[in-house]
Order: structure tokens, then sequence, then C-alpha cells
């Protein structure tokens, strides 16, 4: 577990453009019940997640189509919240930070670590975009 004060920033990160934090399973499990499509974000204190996979979710937000829903759980932090997604994007090995993109509860799109490690933030962004443009 990292301290509150570390990770408050790079929770903001997401937060402060409209993503939503989930702490529980159940949280995790009524955020995927809602219909249409959802964003989960596996944050991550790890440096591709400062470089890459926050600035990315946060330049996918600049298109036409996006999620109806924005959600993020913080690996080594909200342990429950971060299996009971982990658990949804099976058949993806955890890794973290990793972007999915559900559609009425089903994974329908899925960036791991290894797309997202060492790949300039809008090139995620551009992926995202792609997959919000063929689900959303």
């Amino acid at each position: 577990m990292y301290p509150p004060e570390m990770i408050k920033p790079m929770r903001e990160d997401l937060t402060n453009i409209g993503f939503s934090e989930l702490y529980t399973t159940g949280d995790v499990k009524n955020a995927l019940e809602k219909e249409g499509t959802t964003l989960v974000v596996v944050n991550s204190v790890c440096g591709c997640a400062a470089a890459n996979a926050r600035p990315g979710a946060a330049m996918s937000l600049n298109n036409d189509k996006k999620p109806d829903q924005l959600v993020t759980v913080f690996a080594g932090v909200d342990k429950e919240a971060v299996d009971a997604a982990r658990s949804e994007m099976i058949p993806f090995p955890p890794s973290s930070p990793s972007m999915a993109l559900f559609k009425n509860g089903e994974l329908v799109h899925m960036l791991e670590r290894h797309h997202i490690e060492g790949r300039p933030a809008d090139m995620i962004a551009d992926n995202l975009k792609d997959a919000y443009n063929e689900h959303c």
C-alpha cells in the first residue's frame, strides 16, 4: 500500500477529468452493470502510468464518441476493486497500468501494460479513440 498523500495527485490526474474512483467489488459490479460503455483505467504509480497511460486516457476524451462512464481503480491501493476489475478482464493477465472498454458489461477492448509502456500518450489515445468509434 502506498501513502494516500503520495498517490493523491496520481488519482487526481483522472478524477479531475471526470473519472470516478471505485474502491470495492460492489463498486466495480455496479459500474459494469450499467448499460452503455465504460472505460476502466487500472491506475498505477509507475512511470508509464504517469507519462503514457493517464495522459493517453485524457487525450482520448477529445473525440466525438466517448464512453458513457469513466472509472478507475488504483493498483497497489484499492486491492478489492482492482481484483474485481481484473476478474472481468479475463483472459488478459493482470497488468498495471491497463485500460479496458466494456459495452453493456462485456469486455470489448483491452490495452495491457505492454501496449502502454514505451508508447507515446497520443498513440494510446488514438488506440482508445478507435475503440470508442467502434463501440460507443
